[in-house]
């Protein structure tokens, strides 16, 4: 088996080999090809016995830019990962994830994240549950009362083509205040956020784009369904206008909200909370920490302390061994040799950084060990956040 970087002849294999793992049938390209190009692909070919040259694993790299705690970090955004049945249990997908995280090294991306078809693979990859993500429906069939007042500047609708230039200052926004959020171009606007069709629900119609001076939301509806996609805003009052504009859209009786994040206003917005029902509660983003100092270092922190973390690390040697943390206005992570208030594996590490996992609750489990009474709360204390982190964007 042969590691090499997937050329732009080969992308339409790379099409097919997903297809055969995903079960999917692919009835429009040029989508996905547009998507794959943007990637750093990396491909595991068999170049021994009959049917030499086949791509038989693949990874793909998209860079980004993720929101952590006070700040951006480049990331490998990993996608588009599979290994044909033929070929399995041979070590492909471990050896394209090792170059992964060398290719990460090099390229000065101290994260990386994906998000898994079957979780139990990362985990033993260094990949933690950063985040998740709930689903809930609001009954509209009546009248939808708000415990807060709204922000009454006008509204107005967009078309698909301003998405970028409008919407994209105050995405970024929101990005920057809650962590795990992605950047996004437009091309990412585009074809992602606001396609003519929605690939999942083909039923839906075109996307429909709500603007109001501080706040944005993306719908579509199909006969008494309204389905959002994306809501951002920058006061409870926006968020509670925006809520109200959907709620009054004629001819529907119900919204859909598949994926919002865990501390979304509308749960306790809602005057009748018996309308607002959560139908989903997953996992979202798997994080990796691929240079634990770095990423620690660059992250913002709650509250000064200084605390030593013994982290195992079973595929980034660079990452094992013990880190004395000192957090606070500036954060600063050394080597050090002195006995560990805390015991933890990189996943585990991962699963904390964004402030989405409470520690002391990993330590209730045993995934966790303090050596030092108090040490997991007084380090949940440094990681909290003010917004649960949330990512909206798949990829």
């Amino acid at each position: 088996m042969e590691l090499r970087n997937v050329p732009q002849d080969d992308v339409d294999r790379m099409i097919d080999l997903a297809a055969t793992v995903f079960h999917m049938r692919i009835t429009d390209r040029e989508p996905l090809r547009g998507f794959v190009t943007r990637l750093e692909r990396i491909g595991a070919y068999d170049i021994t016995g009959p049917g030499s040259g086949v791509l038989a694993g693949q990874l793909g790299v998209l860079p980004q830019r993720l929101s952590v705690p006070g700040g951006e970090l480049d990331c490998a955004a990993i996608t588009f990962v599979g290994v044909l049945p033929t070929h399995r249990r041979r070590g492909i997908l471990s050896s394209m994830i090792d170059r992964m995280h060398a290719d990460a090294a090099e390229a000065g991306r101290p994260v990386a994240a994906l998000w898994a078809s079957e979780g139990p693979i990362y985990g033993r990859y260094g990949f933690g549950v950063a985040n998740r993500r709930i689903g809930f429906e609001v009954d509209t069939s009546r009248p939808f009362g708000l415990r807060t007042a709204p922000d009454d500047r006008p509204l107005r609708l967009l078309d698909r083509e301003g998405a970028p230039g409008v919407l994209g200052p105050l995405h970024a926004r929101e990005v920057a205040r809650r962590p795990g959020g992605l950047a996004r171009d437009e091309w990412w606007w585009l074809v992602r956020t606001v396609p003519p069709v929605d690939p999942g629900e083909p039923r839906f119609t075109e996307p429909k784009i709500v603007v109001h001076p501080d706040g944005y939301a993306v719908y579509r509806t199909h006969e008494r369904t309204v389905r959002l996609y994306d809501m951002a805003a920058g006061t409870p009052q926006v968020e509670a206008a925006l809520w109200r504009y959907l709620a009054d859209i004629d001819l529907t009786d119900r919204i859909v909200a598949p994926e919002r994040p865990v501390d979304d206003l509308v749960l306790r917005m809602a005057a009748d909370p018996d309308q607002v029902t959560v139908t989903r509660d997953a996992a979202a983003l798997w994080l990796r920490l691929i240079d634990v100092p770095a990423a620690l270092r660059a992250r913002s922190w709650a509250s000064a302390d200084s605390l030593v973390l013994d982290v195992a690390d079973a595929r980034i040697p660079g990452n094992r061994g013990r880190w004395r943390l000192a957090t606070g206005g500036k954060a600063a992570c050394e080597r050090t040799e002195e006995a560990p208030d805390l015991a933890l594996d990189a996943a585990d590490l991962a699963a904390v950084y964004l402030g989405g996992t409470r520690l002391r609750t990993l330590a209730r489990i045993g995934a966790v060990v303090e050596h030092t009474p108090g040490a997991a709360d007084r380090l949940d204390a440094a990681l909290a956040v003010p917004l649960a982190p949330y990512t909206g964007d798949n990829f």
